[in-house]
């Protein structure tokens, strides 16, 4: 089974609670006005690849190290069900073999009536789920959650005692809400950032001399 990914990053601490394995797919039927993600947007043979190698990927760069749990993202996660299903599988054995106690969160920009309908037994796999299309015109309030229709929902008794007390969580609770990441060829910034935040720190850094050739947030 092979699977589109952006990219992956680890340790990610921005999108849900703790040390996470960050997981971008690749591919987006709905491209919310405003994303900052629309590189993800695109679908791109040559991001595929097996399952099997991002589970891989994951074992590795966590050996010997604790972490919390895994964010899945994108890019639309549910518009590659069956590569999600797969990689949820593998997920969900990993926990099992290892004893480990990592929760799994999902983002998706489909109504949680639409997954509810379509896709019950991916949600069934998830501890959590933040789903809704991003509203560029609705303020970001709560924590995790890029405007304030998106709800975080709690799908299994991890996902009920591990995330009960950020429902609610306004989005300033958190030390932080973006981290950057650089792979020797590109910088990556993660996370939710405010209306604004990515204009600015294009314009300050263009102030030190520092111009980008290519951002996320524009197309």
């Amino acid at each position: 089974m092979k699977i589109a990914v952006n990219k992956a990053h680890f340790p990610v601490t921005v999108l849900g609670p703790g040390r996470r394995i960050g997981i971008w797919l690749q591919g987006c039927s709905i491209g919310c006005k405003g994303c900052v993600s629309q590189d993800t947007w695109k679908t791109d043979p040559s991001r595929q690849m097996t399952v099997a190698r991002l589970l891989g990927w994951c074992r590795q760069i966590t050996t010997d190290m604790d972490f919390d749990g895994v964010t899945i993202s994108g890019g639309e996660p549910f518009d590659q069900p069956q590569a999600l299903s797969a990689l949820l599988d593998g997920l969900l054995h990993w926990r099992s073999d290892r004893g480990a106690d990592f929760d799994i969160l999902c983002y998706s920009g489909y109504p949680l009536a639409t997954l509810q309908q379509r896709h019950r037994r991916l949600l069934d796999k998830l501890d959590a789920l933040i789903p809704e299309p991003f509203v560029e015109a609705r303020p970001l309030t709560h924590l995790w959650r890029g405007s304030s229709n998106q709800p975080l929902v709690l799908l299994s008794e991890r996902g009920k005692k591990r995330y009960a007390e950020y429902v609610d969580a306004p989005a300033d609770s958190a030390d932080k809400r973006i981290q950057a990441m650089a792979d020797g060829e590109r910088i990556w910034y993660v996370g939710i950032p405010a209306r604004g935040d990515m204009a600015a720190l294009e314009a300050s850094c263009k102030e030190r001399g520092i111009e980008f050739s290519a951002v996320s947030w524009r197309q």
